[in-house]
């Protein structure tokens, strides 16, 4: 204790070497650097007499001043260094010597040694209370630097990696493996498995749980020739985050497969499960496919986190005239919308705000749904099981016959149920559906193309809605840039200026994985079934003369509107490019 007590001793307050403390308040520093005017800061001021707390706190609730801004002027005016958690070089071991649940609670994180003491970065310098408990958990010297305390917050969560607790496990798990071997009684994998103990228990749980911190939507467990790969696929791109010795490849897939209640004894056949766990306090409903391969069994996992919040149909993000446009198909008492694109274009979140914009007391509801991704009590919801017949054709033949206003069904696979959809949205009802296809005008000939009458199609269809999700630029190291000759061509042929708009792009911070990107934006393009169209697509016309129509019929492309995010500095043309393809 006495040691902690001298630490604290020489903590109280130290500046920074060769800089001292300035006089000048901090109002005023603000005000001097143009960050705040006269009359803003004597409206803070007027607030924290109201509220109290620090001037800082206020100033960064009420909106007038950055956190980062603020950080910065505050180390000026205490002599205290100013770290930017985006791109310091956060070294493992240094971490390790805080425990996460305590960096979360003071909302502190270690960034580096200095002989005896550890440089800790925080929020605010001069709580003394904060100081004094740093020194406990560390049981060091400590020199604070200011950070952002969001930026703190943020760290903690991305550099705190559930991954690097793993290697313990593993050795458990190779350990056990070879006690097994020693005693000449070797259990099936499948037994380590049942152990909620075991170590490969802890590896998956692990899994899970840096998954949910690195928003990952799928995990990959790929066996390779000599180990296992895993992969997560974060704001729609895939990127590598273990690699595990290939003798925990079975076992690990075996414990996924009585999670989620698979026949753990087949190997070769592809197998589908579905499982629900609590990961962090957030509670994941898991599908789980699995595969066989030259190596071994492939496993991939599909998360679906229950306790987000589903986006309302004006939280996509279309723009105002689209969504104008599309509320008013999908008000229609009956006919078809089809949200088309490829896998993991956002469709069932589409379709999902689709069916909150029209579902109330006076209108009776009916989802079929291959699986139900999240549940609406309110809500009549039928789950497919091909092995009890429970198809979608089947489903949608005795729906129509529960009296339903509105009809969802979850994706048109084959002709049987595009006719029967197409039947149902002729004779009365609203249906919902999602199709695959690479834009709103191919989604019309892939029903042309499974059997369905061009006059059906003409008369059934409100509308198509073509989307895309596009990785947002990391609003966290966002940096203006010249593109290269490549992209300017493909700006250009996409029907941008080049000459008047000053493109960025992300940096890559720790923020965003070093990527550039955070988070995804939908693309949408509207196709509304006008007279033109209809009689186009009753003659069976090409899909240029079809497109053609549209656009003259006030359709913005996906290659329009991507380019516009591009133009609005929320993406990239790389990300355009690697996303939406202009023909």
């Amino acid at each position: 204790m006495e040691r902690i007590e001298a630490a604290v001793h020489e903590m109280a307050p130290a500046p920074a070497e060769g800089r001292g403390r300035s006089t000048v308040r901090l109002g005023e520093l603000l005000v001097r650097e143009g960050l705040l005017d006269p009359s803003q800061l004597e409206h803070a001021l007027a607030a924290q007499r109201e509220r109290g707390g620090r001037l800082g706190d206020v100033l960064v609730a009420l909106g007038l001043v950055d956190e980062r801004e603020l950080a910065r002027v505050l180390g000026e005016q205490l002599g205290v260094d100013v770290v930017d958690l985006r791109s310091a070089q956060l070294d493992p071991q240094v971490l390790a010597l805080l425990p996460e649940d305590v960096a979360r609670e003071l909302h502190a994180i270690p960034i580096a040694v200095e002989g005896e003491r550890v440089v800790v970065a925080v929020s605010d310098p001069l709580d003394e209370t904060l100081t004094d408990r740093c020194i406990t958990a560390l049981e060091r010297p400590v020199r604070l630097v200011i950070a952002a305390r969001s930026d703190i917050d943020r760290a903690i969560g991305i550099v705190y990696r559930s991954t690097a607790r793993i290697d313990d496990a593993l050795r458990d798990f190779e350990a056990r493996i070879e006690e097994q071997r020693a005693a000449l009684a070797p259990e099936p994998d499948d037994r380590i498995v049942v152990d909620e103990n075991a170590p490969v228990v802890q590896v998956v749980n692990m899994l899970l749980e840096q998954a949910v911190r690195d928003r990952a939507s799928d995990v990959h467990i790929e066996p390779q020739p000599d180990r296992v790969r895993v992969r997560v696929r974060t704001d729609g791109a895939l990127h590598e985050v273990l690699t595990l010795p290939q003798s925990v490849g079975p076992s690990l897939v075996s414990r996924i497969k009585v999670m989620a209640d698979m026949n753990i004894v087949e190997r070769r056949r592809p197998q589908d499960g579905q499982m629900a766990v609590t990961v962090g306090g957030r509670d994941l409903d898991v599908r789980v496919s699995t595969t066989g391969t030259m190596f071994g069994e492939k496993c991939v996992l599909r998360l679906l986190d229950r306790s987000r919040a589903l986006l309302r149909l004006d939280e996509l993000g279309m723009p105002d005239d689209v969504a104008q446009r599309y509320s008013q198909l999908v008000r229609s008492p009956h006919g078809m919308v089809v949200c088309a694109g490829p896998t993991g274009s956002g469709k069932t979140t589409t379709l999902y705000a689709t069916m909150m914009e029209i579902a109330t007391d006076e209108v009776n509801v009916t989802t079929i749904e291959d699986p139900v991704e999240y549940v609406f009590p309110s809500i009549n919801q039928i789950q497919v099981n091909e092995q009890a017949d429970i198809t979608f054709a089947s489903t949608l033949r005795s729906i129509l016959r529960q009296d339903p206003d509105a009809i969802l069904v979850g994706e048109i696979r084959d002709v049987e149920t595009a006719r029967i959809a197409v039947q149902a949205a002729l004779t009365g009802h609203f249906v919902m559906t999602s199709l695959h296809a690479t834009d709103a005008v191919a989604a019309l000939h892939r029903f042309l193309d499974m059997g369905v009458e061009p006059f059906l199609v003409a008369s059934s269809l409100l509308g198509v809605v073509g989307q895309r999700l596009v990785r947002k630029v990391c609003p966290h190291c966002v940096e203006p840039y010249v593109p290269d000759e490549e992209e300017r061509k493909y700006y250009v042929l996409g029907g941008g200026d080049i000459d008047t708009v000053r493109l960025v792009r992300g940096a890559g911070c720790n923020f965003c994985g070093h990527t550039g990107y955070f988070d995804r934006i939908g693309v949408y393009e509207v196709l509304t079934m006008t007279s033109t169209i209809k009689r186009l697509v009753a003659q069976d016309a090409p899909y240029e003369v079809v497109k053609e129509a549209a656009i003259a019929e006030g359709m913005r492309t996906l290659q329009q509107e991507a380019m516009r995010l591009v133009t609005e500095q929320v993406t990239t043309v790389a990300e355009v490019a690697r996303t939406v393809q202009t023909g």
